[in-house]
């Protein structure tokens, strides 16, 4: 009896470890993380999966915020509501001020995106959404590229 304890022991930790073959989240289930998430008053973010090597999250954003860059992280943004400016490209400009407004970018390229355009930003590239429409919510993948 012993023996087929420790055997169910086993087989049940084995199954625990084994990773699951898909991540599944409903859309009711990312809507409902948005509006649950600890958020700033500007952005609000619902984690589909999060991992040392990827991100992938659903945002939404009320307010513009400053730019960035992330020198390791290419990303893509698929827009599923709303419509803003987003600059991409160019160099980031830190506020000398100190005093809100955050970050801008200098000589980036400026477009119109809006609900189903998908933007792919290579890993270091200054992004920002400078203005908004209302609001502006997208899928965020940020992953690792495998160095060469």
């Amino acid at each position: 009896m012993r023996g087929l304890f420790v055997a169910t022991f086993f087989l049940f930790q084995a199954a625990a470890q084994t990773p699951a073959p898909a991540v599944y989240k409903t859309g009711a289930e990312l809507t409902a993380g948005l509006k649950a998430a600890p958020a700033s008053p500007d952005m609000a973010t619902s984690a589909v999966e999060n991992s040392d090597h990827y991100r992938i999250n659903v945002v939404r954003r009320t307010k513009p915020a400053g730019a960035i860059a992330h020198p390791d992280g290419t990303e893509v943004h698929h827009i599923i509501e709303g419509a803003g400016t987003l600059v991409t490209g160019g160099t980031i400009v830190r506020s000398t001020s100190g005093r809100g407004g955050g970050a801008t970018i200098d000589g980036g390229q400026t477009r119109r995106v809006a609900k189903g355009d998908v933007i792919l930003i290579p890993a270091g590239t200054p992004h920002w959404y400078k203005d908004l429409e209302g609001t502006i919510t997208y899928l965020e993948v940020r992953f690792e590229l495998p160095k060469k």
